[in-house]
């Protein structure tokens, strides 16, 4: 067996009362202290290095018997399931990100909002509920907090008291402590699934149907590039992701993003990540620099996470000049308003350009706008579908070809509605059958109603 103690034993007090075995509920503050306080015990009684080199179930046998001893001393009771989930709390506290891992592992959880210490929120089916997890206290709080993000080489304290960051498994991160968070610590966490969610499981979950699944492959497979516009916790990421499995393997596909959430399947793929100034305000590269040093990478497409302000100008440049079949996303509750916020950011870029040779770019550039949200009632739905087929002017013009009516609601509560074709025939059809992609002009009828 692996010894982790370092040799040197503690005199440990007793604590303050015992605890009774019936009243170690997670939810009680008793037992957030005792497990706390075992933790911190443990620090000093194990020697870390060691764990590097164990499994977990090594580690769970060697930490099992330093909290039946540490209990013992302490005097408290605890029967054999107490211990065995007192233990599994402690390797939480020890190996991952303590009170929050649980949440962690719940797959039907897609949001975990910690407002301070001792108020959690999660999101499930799209509706928030609060939960019983709480920390110690502030500092419980705070420790966990600068664990997630050193891990990925970020920083929080008063000088820079928020900070965009993200876990292994590419969920995103964003946490604000004092002053700027009055009442405590902020910790906003948005999960990814393990197992990206596929477009068959898209169709599914009702998000998007099989026929216009199949009308979204064509176009990814027919290098068309494609702009996907929503509001916050939409479902951008996961669409883009589902999605870009369409790309071909052959292909080198480049991301770049602030946070590396993309889950791509292809073997050749490069990813970029953004990296924030330094203490001293120094070193900082954004998304617009990666977007130019992508060009030199020889990318057969690239694939922004989401343009925010001047990379929208090279997104589009790198679009017009040779990497077809590009992709990025956009916050926009239309898709008239996602080009509108493109036009914006191109003037955020510093580059002296009329609207009208903006808005001819943004049209050149981009052939498809997928608009998504997030309905009423939780669920994510695709809810429109947009060719961009030209100027006339100084307008862009677009083209609906499918789109979600809503229709009430149902005893539930939740959203009726439907998909329909609005009957245009997409002016890219002649550009997907030079690709070998032959689509159907029944998918189009004007009549047809789409489950």
């Amino acid at each position: 067996m692996w010894q982790i103690r370092t040799g040197d034993e503690l005199a440990v007090p007793s604590a303050s009362g015992v605890l009774v075995a019936n009243d170690v509920q997670s939810d009680t503050l008793d037992y957030i202290n005792l497990k706390v306080e075992l933790h911190r015990r443990l620090l000093d009684l194990i020697n870390l290095s060691a764990l590097e080199k164990m499994t977990r179930p090594q580690i769970e046998t060697e930490i099992g018997e330093l909290v039946h001893e540490q209990l013992a001393l302490q005097k408290h009771a605890l029967n054999q399931e107490e211990r065995k989930r007192l233990v599994a709390d402690i390797l939480d506290e020890l190996l991952g990100l303590g009170p929050l891992e649980p949440l962690l592992q719940d797959p039907s959880i897609t949001d975990i909002l910690v407002n301070g210490h001792d108020t959690v929120f999660v999101e499930r089916g799209g509706v928030l509920e609060r939960v019983e997890t709480r920390f110690k206290d502030e500092r419980h709080l705070l420790r966990i907090i600068q664990k997630i993000v050193s891990a990925v080489g970020r920083r929080v304290d008063e000088s820079s008291p928020f900070v965009d960051a993200r876990l292994p498994d590419g969920s995103r991160v964003n946490a604000i402590v004092p002053p700027l968070a009055v009442d405590g610590s902020l910790l906003s966490i948005r999960k990814f699934a393990k197992i990206p969610i596929s477009m068959a499981k898209l169709a599914e979950y009702g998000s998007v149907p099989p026929e216009i699944a199949e009308v979204l492959g064509g176009i990814v497979r027919a290098r068309r590039n494609v702009l996907i516009s929503g509001g916050t916790g939409s479902g951008k990421t996961t669409l883009l992701n589902a999605m870009s499995s369409f790309i071909d393997e052959r292909e080198r596909v480049v991301t770049i993003e602030d946070s590396a959430e993309l889950q791509l399947q292809q073997r050749h793929v490069a990813r970029l990540e953004t990296r924030p100034p330094n203490i001293e305000g120094k070193g900082e590269i954004g998304q617009r620099d990666l977007v130019k040093n992508a060009l030199r990478m020889r990318p057969d497409r690239i694939i922004v996470g989401e343009v925010r302000a001047g990379e929208a100008f090279d997104m589009l440049q790198a679009m017009n000049t040779g990497h077809d079949g590009s992709m990025t996303t956009v916050h926009a509750n239309t898709p008239r308003d996602a080009l509108s916020r493109l036009e914006q950011m191109i003037g955020m870029s510093g580059i002296d350009i009329s609207p009208r040779s903006a808005r001819a770019q943004i049209a050149s550039a981009l052939h498809v706008v997928v608009q998504i949200g997030r309905l009423s009632d939780g669920r994510r739905r695709l809810l429109s579908l947009s060719e961009i087929v030209g100027m006339e002017g100084e307008v862009v013009t677009m083209q609906e070809i499918f789109r979600f009516k809503m229709m009430g609601r149902d005893e539930n509560n939740l959203v009726i509605g439907h998909f329909e074709a609005t009957g245009i025939r997409p002016k890219m059809m002649d550009e997907l059958a030079a690709h070998g992609i032959n689509l159907s002009p029944d998918l189009f009828r004007p009549d047809r109603v789409i489950a």
